[in-house]
């Protein structure tokens, strides 16, 4: 049997195998609990939960938001009152945030965790609010995220944000992803 290749599928073929011989670069874990050994490693892994739990926030990624979030997530706002449940907090998300031009940021230098032995682990912050359109800030607020490490599986599972507030000094973002 004598079978041809055209130089296009031929292309093809080679730039698949090739692609294949590159190294993986595989998605960074997430320590379990039982893994952190130092308040570094705690640092490292809620920093990066912080960054997926508002990655997705921004991209309005509601599948990943609310895989991070417990389903009996408690979410307390001072101007919004209060939210029970990942379905009701990620159809808030959907209603409140996708639909507006909005994006959370993490003020650099605020980030705070601390370690709740057997359970998982406290942050707490200060986040701004962005419109990424225009680059304009609109405020400020102060959030403490108790974050729970359960079945293999790092969730949020009661939030606090307040003292929302305007700024009084607008400051273009750091960062837009």
């Amino acid at each position: 049997m004598n079978t041809r290749f055209s130089p296009r599928t031929f292309a093809f073929a080679l730039l698949v195998l090739c692609l294949s011989l590159l190294p993986a670069k595989a998605q960074e874990k997430i320590a379990p609990l039982e893994e952190i050994k130092s308040q570094a490693d705690l640092d490292k892994a809620i920093t990066a939960l912080d960054a997926e739990l508002f990655g997705a926030y921004n991209r309005c990624d509601l599948a990943k938001f609310s895989s991070l979030v417990a389903d009996d997530v408690e979410f307390f706002h001072d101007q919004g009152g209060v939210t029970l449940g990942r379905d009701k907090l990620t159809e808030s998300v959907k209603n409140n945030i996708c639909t507006q031009d909005v994006q959370r940021e993490l003020v650099p230098g605020t980030l705070k965790i601390y370690y709740m032995k057997g359970y998982g682990a406290i942050e707490i912050g200060v986040h701004r609010f962005l419109h990424p359109k225009t680059k304009n800030t609109t405020g400020e607020a102060s959030f403490v995220h108790l974050w729970q490490y359960k079945d293999g599986a790092w969730k949020v599972a009661r939030v606090l944000s307040y003292d929302h507030h305007e700024m009084q000094n607008p400051a273009k973002p750091t960062d837009f992803k």
